[in-house]
């Protein structure tokens, strides 16, 4: 039976709320799709089948996982992901951020074909997302397409980024655990990483502790550990532990899930899981409210006639950016 499609070539609502309870990967696909669209006429829509779904969402392990050029982010989640369907029992959906090109907007990487197991796996979901310049690593609606997943019956949300260097509290405050994935070697590395990333981790793992590089990551891994003592103390309690991994070889892979659990029973013990839900959702409301306030300011006539000129103008040094932006709320709130 064909779903009832809405005008536009839409799904109608309830064909979308009930495909994606029924755990229907394409429908999730496609209610995804909706509430990734900037077009105006699908916010109706997208906004109606999360209504819809926020009942059946928030059961989920939600992990974000970051880490410098290089580490092996894809293939550590395609190991983890393995070790979750088969060891764990677990449902997995993998939210992984590409790079946007410049010129279409869309993703560079395709994160599908570096999971190249976990692809194929019915009990795992990965959907790469471009970024679109959008700060944090994450993309403009990571925060609906975690909820979609959740009433999916996915009970494990991993959120990859896009990588270090970008302001990582979008990604930390959609997630319950923050994984900084790093390479073995010296601790000049961690000199490379803002402090505000290592205040928000809750675990480090130097990835690629394998053959001749184990001894390093051993050495890297009690530098780290040395280094996390110079940060104040969590206001959870939790402190931050230091593991090495092979992605490759597969070790250290169920240790660090292992430390997953015990943050979240750490969290659920003094109440903090709670109060952190809580701040992602209002972190979700303000993000949105900055969002629609933005759509609104570009889209008020006034404001569109005049942002080319006066970006030109400040282009050119005709004008400062303070009497462009000046201008433009001017004429925004004019009406």
């Amino acid at each position: 039976m064909r779903s009832p499609k809405a005008p536009g070539g839409r799904l109608a609502i309830d064909a979308y709320v009930e495909g994606v309870l029924a755990g229907d990967r394409a429908v999730l696909a496609r209610a995804i799709t909706l509430v990734e669209s900037e077009r105006a006429d699908d916010a109706a829509a997208a906004a109606a089948v999360l209504d819809a779904l926020l009942p059946h969402a928030g059961r989920s392990q939600r992990v974000g996982i970051t880490g410098v050029p290089g580490v092996g982010k894809s293939t550590f989640i395609d190991a983890l992901g393995m070790h979750l369907v088969k060891e764990r029992g677990q449902r997995v959906a993998v939210l992984s951020v590409d790079p946007s090109s410049p010129l279409s907007g869309g993703s560079i990487l395709g994160d599908k074909t570096r999971m190249e197991r976990l692809a194929l796996e019915p009990a795992a979901y990965i959907r790469p997302s471009p970024a679109r310049g959008f700060l944090g690593g994450v993309a403009r609606r990571t925060r609906e397409t975690i909820l979609l997943c959740e009433a999916a019956g996915f009970g494990t949300i991993l959120v990859e980024t896009v990588g270090v260097g970008q302001s990582e509290t979008a990604v930390r405050s959609m997630t319950d655990f923050f994984l900084l994935l790093m390479l073995p070697g010296a601790g000049d590395e961690l000199q490379g990483i803002k402090r505000g990333i290592i205040e928000m981790v809750d675990a480090i793992a130097i990835n690629k502790a394998d053959g001749d590089m184990r001894a390093r990551a051993d050495r890297a891994r009690g530098e780290y550990r040395a280094a996390l003592h110079l940060f104040p103390a969590p206001a959870d309690g939790w402190v931050p532990p230091v593991l090495t991994c092979s992605a490759l070889a597969g070790e250290g892979i169920a240790e660090l899930w292992d430390v997953v659990i015990a943050h979240h029973a750490h969290l659920e013990a003094n109440g903090s899981f709670a109060r952190r839900r809580s701040q992602q959702a209002l972190a979700w409301m303000r993000e949105l409210v900055a969002t629609g306030l933005e759509t609104a300011f570009r889209a008020h006539p006034d404001v569109a006639a005049g942002l080319p000129p006066l970006e030109s103008a400040v282009a050119e040094g005709r004008t400062t950016a303070f009497a462009a932006a000046r201008d433009l709320l001017t004429r925004f709130r004019a009406s």
